[in-house]
């Protein structure tokens, strides 16, 4: 027997004789690499095996984020359309009110393009790369536009403000209602039978009859004259100043800021007077006006 060969000794349960089996060494050694090729290529590919099945998950778990981010995706763009319609509107509401106060200027930017319509299934990646560039480039723009619309409406807002405070301060109203007994302009005066420069109108009424301001002001005067009695003086602003006569008594105090329609005083009689009634006059810059220009 060869030094490197081996012997199997088969003893079996009943009683029979040994089996001796001679193997040689290289067998062993070849049935042992065998086991072992056998053995390391089962490991393989049962780790390659692992490691697809693994890859395959995360596959199918990439498509259904993708799917996911294309939806997403799409309602951006949608959302980024609708808001660009807005904007649209907006920048066509901000040109009619501009219009309509004859306030010039304002930003008038060209509104740009929506990027619409959903990311093509197939070759989506370089569209989805263009796609996701294109509103980056529209949310930049819209921001932008977004600026100056809020820009140009503060603008409007304080214009249309100052203009409220100069309406809220001409006078507008009668300060009370009754007949016009004397117009503006040269009249014959009922004392004297001379022609002479009448500077406001007369409105008669009763005796008692609330009188309101016509327009937001301040009070600068309440004195009582020979001429006109018991009068009172609003300074409205604006160069426009109203004055009111004969009044039986005056409800407000000198330097009190008064209110569209507030009660400053009461029809009467007082000084140079054939009957009750009101002497409304307006000055604008010192100049006396046809109060009928401001009665609506």
């Amino acid at each position: 027997m060869a030094e490197n060969d081996y012997t199997l000794l088969i003893i079996p349960r009943k009683k029979s004789s040994v089996k001796k089996v001679n193997i040689s060494g290289f067998f062993v050694k070849f049935i042992s690499f065998l086991v072992v090729v056998v053995f390391l290529s089962a490991a393989y590919f049962s780790y390659d095996y692992i490691m697809i099945k693994k890859e395959v998950v995360e596959i199918t778990g990439l498509k259904r984020l993708t799917m996911v981010q294309r939806e997403q995706i799409d309602l951006l763009v949608g959302k980024i359309d609708e808001f660009d319609r807005k904007m649209a509107d907006l920048q066509r509401f901000d040109k009619k009110i501009r219009i309509m106060t004859n306030l010039e200027g304002g930003p008038d930017n060209d509104q740009i393009l929506g990027v619409g319509g959903p990311i093509p299934e197939e070759n989506n990646t370089g569209s989805q790369e263009i796609l996701i560039g294109n509103i980056r480039k529209n949310i930049d723009k819209l921001l932008e536009d977004a600026t100056s619309r809020e820009k140009s409406f503060k603008e409007l807002l304080e214009f249309l403000e100052k203009q409220k405070s100069i309406l809220a301060s001409t006078p507008s109203i009668w300060p009370v209602m009754g007949w016009v007994t004397s117009e503006f302009g040269y009249r014959i005066s009922a004392f004297t039978g001379k022609r002479e420069f009448h500077r406001g109108i007369d409105i008669a009424t009763r005796v008692g009859k609330e009188v309101v301001a016509p327009a937001d002001g301040i009070v600068t005067d309440v004195c009582k004259k020979p001429g006109m009695g018991n009068m009172a003086k609003i300074d409205h602003r604006n160069g426009t100043t109203t004055y009111y006569g004969h009044l039986m008594k005056v409800a407000v105090k000198k330097g009190k800021r008064v209110k569209r329609g507030d009660v400053i005083g009461y029809i009467g009689n007082s000084g140079r007077s054939t009957g009750p009634h009101l002497h409304y006059g307006v000055f604008l810059n010192g100049v006396p006006v046809n109060p009928r220009r401001h009665l609506f």
